[in-house]
Order: C-alpha cells, then sequence, then structure tokens
C-alpha cells in the first residue's frame, strides 16, 4: 500500500519519484569524481549568482591534488542534492538560509533533509515552522546539527513537538554555539520539564527567545526567569500567550520571572500579550522594568485582568526612557486607568506607538491623550473599536499628519465626517488606512477618490474599506477610477458576513485600475455578486498579474476554473 508521504502533493501538484528518477538517482551515486567535475566547475563559477557555496580552496590546501578534487566534486554533487530537494518543495536554494515553512514536511522529508545538511556549511537561518507532520521525529534533524554549527537563527514553529522532540533539540544545543534567535511558539507540549530540560543549555550567544502559546506553567516561568537572568545577550522574550504563568499562583512562578528580568539588562522587546496579568502581576513587573531603561518595546495587550489596575505599573514607567512602543490594547482600561496612563506620557519622551484600541473609555479621552504625546514623532496611534466621539475625532486630527499608520475602524462616528481626517494626512507619510465598518457614505468615498487623484495617499500600502455597505455604486467608482495608488499592496472592500450586493456597476472601473496599481498583491472583496463573464474577466485580470483574490465564487453564482474542472459532468437523461 501507497504510504501517505508518497500520496501528498505541494503546490497543487504531486512529487512522488518516478521510477525513471529513481534510476537516474542510482546512476549519478555510480558516477566517478571525474564525471562529476565539469558539474563542479559550473557551480563554482556560478556561486555568486545563485547561493552555491564557494570552493574552500583554503581548506584544501596542502592537500593532494586528486584528493582535493574528489573532496570539491563531492560537495558540487552534494550541492546538487540539495537543489534539487528544494525544488521538490517549490523553493530556491541558498547557502545561508533554508526556508521550509508550510511545506507540509513529512519525517521521511526531515530524514531526507538530514542527510543534506552536511552539505551547508554555511548555513545561518533554518526556519521548519508551520510543518505539524514532522512531531516526534526531530532527533532525525538535531543530530546532524554538528554539521551546520554556524546556525544563527533556528526556528520551529507549531511543528507539534512532543517532549522527546525538545530532549532532542536540548541536547544538540551545545553544537550550535552562536545561535542568536530560537523560536519554538505554538508547540503546546513544550510546557512543563521538557521546557526546563532544554533551558539550561542554551548559550549566552542567544539574542531572542520565542515561546508563544507553548502551554507554559508557573513552574516553567521560574526556570525561565534562572536563563534569563545569565543570558547577557538577550534582547528579545516573548512568552505571549501563556496564561498559565500566572493562574498557578501557589507556585508564584511569574513573579520570579518578573523578578529576574531586573537582572537582564540588555533586554529591549517584552512580550506578555495574553498571559492573564493582574494588578499584582504589574507591581512583580513594574519592579524590574525600573532597572531596565533599554527596553523599547513592551507588550501587556489582551490581559483583561488589569482593569483598574493600571496605575501600578505607570509608576514605574517613567523609569524607562527608551520606551518607544507600549501596547495596551483589549485591557478593559477604565478612566481611571487612562488617567495613570495620560499622568505618564509626558515622560516617555522616545514613544513612537501607544496603542489603546480595543478599550471603549478611551474614545472619550483621545484630547488629552494626544495633548500629551509627542506628535511629531508618533507613527502609531490605533483607535480602533474605541468609541470615538466627535470631539475625539476633531482631536485625532492634531496627530494625523505625523502616524504612519491610521485605524479608526469600527467607529461609526467616522461615517460622513472622513474629510476631516483625509485632509489631514501627509502623502509621503501614511502608508496604512483602516475604515473598516465606519458606516462610510458615497460622499466619504468620493472624498478619498479626490484625495487620491491629487497624489496625497500617493504611498499608501494598505487601504482596509470593508464592512461599509453603506457606500453606494458611484462611490466605489469614483474611487478605482481615481488613481493615485500606485504604491498599493493590500485592498480590502468585502462586505459583513450574511450580506451581498452586486458590483457590476463599478466593476469596469477596478478592472481599469489594476494596471495602474502595479504593487497590488491582496484584493478581499467578499460577498460581492458578479455575473459568470464578469467573474471570469475578474479572475483573469488578477491571475495575470499575479494578485491573490479573496472572495466567494459560491456566493456570486460562478464557478472558478479549478472549481469547474472539479465539478462532474451531468449525466444525460
Amino acid at each position: 500500500m501507497e504510504s501517505a508521504d508518497g500520496q501528498r502533493g505541494r503546490d497543487g501538484g504531486s512529487q512522488r519519484r518516478s521510477p525513471l528518477d529513481v534510476i537516474m538517482s542510482q546512476i549519478r551515486r555510480k558516477r566517478s569524481a571525474s564525471d562529476r567535475k565539469p558539474l563542479g566547475r559550473f557551480l563554482s563559477r556560478t556561486s555568486d549568482r545563485t547561493g552555491i557555496p564557494e570552493d574552500a580552496e583554503s581548506q584544501n590546501k596542502g592537500q593532494n591534488p586528486g584528493v582535493g578534487a574528489s573532496v570539491q566534486s563531492e560537495r558540487d554533487a552534494g550541492w546538487g542534492r540539495v537543489c534539487v530537494f528544494l525544488q521538490k518543495l517549490g523553493k530556491k536554494a541558498d547557502s545561508r538560509s533554508l526556508s521550509l515553512a508550510h511545506c507540509d514536511l513529512t519525517a521521511t522529508d526531515l530524514l531526507e533533509l538530514a542527510s543534506l545538511v552536511q552539505f551547508l556549511p554555511q548555513l545561518e537561518e533554518m526556519d521548519v515552522s508551520w510543518n505539524e507532520l514532522i512531531g516526534g521525529s526531530l532527533t532525525t534533524l538535531t543530530s546532524h546539527l554538528q554539521h551546520v554549527s554556524g546556525i544563527r537563527t533556528l526556528k520551529l514553529c507549531s511543528c507539534r513537538l512532543n517532549a522527546d522532540d525538545v530532549a532532542a533539540l536540548g541536547k544538540a544545543l551545545p553544537s550550535v554555539p552562536l545561535l542568536e534567535v530560537l523560536d519554538l511558539s505554538w508547540n503546546s507540549s513544550i510546557g512543563g520539564s521538557a521546557l526546563q530540560g532544554l533551558l539550561g543549555k542554551l548559550h549566552p550567544s542567544l539574542r531572542e527567545l520565542h515561546l508563544v502559546d507553548c502551554q507554559l506553567t508557573a513552574v516553567d516561568a521560574a526556570a525561565l526567569g534562572g536563563t534569563v537572568a545569565v543570558l547577557p545577550k538577550i534582547c528579545v522574550l516573548d512568552v505571549s500567550c501563556n496564561p498559565r504563568l500566572t493562574q498557578e499562583v501557589e507556585a508564584g512562578g511569574f513573579k520570579e520571572l518578573a523578578a529576574s528580568l531586573s537582572h537582564a539588562v540588555s533586554l529591549t522587546t517584552v512580550r506578555l500579550q495574553a498571559c492573564g496579568l493582574t494588578p499584582d502581576s504589574l507591581d512583580a513587573l513594574g519592579n524590574s522594568l525600573r532597572c531596565l531603561p533599554s527596553v523599547r518595546e513592551l507588550d501587556l495587550s489582551c490581559n483583561k485582568g488589569l482593569v483598574g489596575g493600571l496605575c501600578r505599573l505607570s509608576f514605574h514607567l517613567p523609569h524607562i526612557t527608551h520606551l518607544e512602543s507600549l501596547d495596551l490594547h483589549l485591557c478593559c482600561l477604565t478612566h481611571t486607568d487612562l488617567e495613570a496612563l495620560i499622568q505618564v506620557l509626558p515622560s516617555l519622551t522616545a514613544l513612537t506607538e501607544v496603542n489603546v484600541s480595543s478599550n471603549k473609555e478611551a474614545g472619550g479621552m483621545v484630547h488629552q491623550l494626544v495633548s500629551v504625546l509627542p506628535l511629531t514623532q508618533m507613527r502609531r496611534l490605533p483607535l480602533n473599536s474605541c468609541r470615538l466621539n466627535e470631539e475625539s475625532f476633531t482631536a485625532l486630527a492634531l496627530v494625523l499628519p505625523y502616524l504612519r499608520s491610521v485605524d479608526v475602524s469600527w467607529c461609526k462616528v467616522v461615517g460622513g465626517r472622513l474629510p476631516l481626517l483625509l485632509d489631514a494626512l501627509q502623502p509621503s507619510v501614511i502608508v496604512e488606512l483602516r475604515l473598516s465598518s465606519c458606516g462610510l457614505t458615497t460622499d466619504d468615498l468620493r472624498h478619498l477618490a479626490e484625495v487620491c487623484r491629487r497624489g496625497c495617499v500617493s504611498s499608501l500600502r494598505v487601504l482596509d474599506l470593508s464592512y461599509n455597505g453603506s457606500v453606494g455604486d458611484a462611490g466605489w467608482s469614483a474611487l478605482f477610477a481615481a488613481g493615485g495608488l500606485g504604491s498599493l499592496e493590500e485592498a480590502d472592500v468585502s462586505l459583513r458576513p450574511l450580506t451581498s450586493a452586486p458590483c457590476s456597476a463599478w466593476l469596469s472601473a477596478l478592472l481599469g485600475a489594476l494596471p495602474r496599481m502595479p504593487a497590488l498583491a491582496l484584493l478581499a472583496m467578499q460577498r460581492w455578486t458578479v455575473g459568470s463573464q464578469e467573474g471570469r474577466q475578474l479572475q483573469y485580470s488578477t491571475k495575470n498579474r499575479n494578485i491573490r483574490l479573496e472572495w466567494d465564487p459560491d456566493v456570486t453564482g460562478w464557478k472558478t476554473s479549478s472549481q469547474e474542472e472539479s465539478q462532474p459532468e451531468e449525466e444525460e437523461g
């Protein structure tokens, strides 16, 4: 019976080895070194253009010329095997970077990869993330890491690693002494004794440690704190989405982790998103942050337990003199919390981003917030889902000329007042504009079209106008006919779920605009309906320009070409 590995296809087609491939592979193995030498000369000459490893002539000096030629020939043949393996996965070979994320790798593939790493002595980055079928077989790869001792980045996110995999990785870490970035995020079996056995093997060279959603426990937190405290170069610590860190209070693990951070003086980024933080957690964290003036990014978002307790952190914030980004979105901040924050913001003179979005009380305090921010250096101030009122919306205009990203999604006050926002934007600054579910009107889009025509958003890369079904056909037509969006990379005009509307009236304007948007890579227009012929035209136009189209063919009443090919023909009655 054929194995599951053999049945699996990649990039839309099966990659099974044919009998001819097997025969040719055997022939290649039997070729002599002299037969392979011309290939070696060709690969050496093209190394600068293709990423093929350069000749190691310095290593061969003093050796018998015949032996040196044989060694080089073997290297060239090995590199050829690497190229063939990567080509099967739809990847290009690079002697310094190996990116195999989202490739549906199996244990068999991992075994083949392990046999090839010896031909990648210059490898610095390895990413095999999002390959869940390799869980339980990581030792196949880690047992060969000594061949790539120069690795600086290793990513194994979402690979369903188990305790044996983590133990095998820990055993192999001494063979990669230059490792700077280790990412094991989204592996739920890492939490517990598995992680504790790994932490002791980390090298002093480590600069980034990512353990997002790894089911870390309070005991893990205590062990992690002891490790971070002795890593002299650690800059980034991301333990987001680990709510058990603080739930098991009897272990006191999070407090030990927070206290240990005071010794990690090189930290620049601390991410504790969705870790179940409470006001008591902020006390412990704040005492350490006072000792870490080098921190530039602090993410405490999605911790709803902070409600009413932000003042216990704000007292310590002025000591983080280099803080550039503070993320507190979705923390259920109260009016008192926001007042405490506003009082310390003048002390944070390096700030470029403050995120208090998805905190409804923030909508009524925008004027106070803007009045204390260093406006000329602000780059992001997202206020989506903040219940903005007219006064807040007007106050926001003060900071808009400096922002690179503007997000006021889910704020109905924007509808009918969009010109006030658009007229404050600076053409060479704004790159992202999100106006989802803002109750926009046809006149709003006409004004946006005029702004585009004048070139005032020429640098815009992301435009989100989704869930604005109140806009009429004339508004959409005006927008796409205006031009001025040559830098746009992503556009979203989707309708709300459970709704639909025809787009035939403005589809021709959209199709005519596509050639004037050469950078466009994603177009989302879900739940818009269109006739069969127009749908095919849209599909052809986007596919011809390598634009990923997101919409619902089933809603439109027509089928894509791939759907038609898979649809069985009806039998004649």
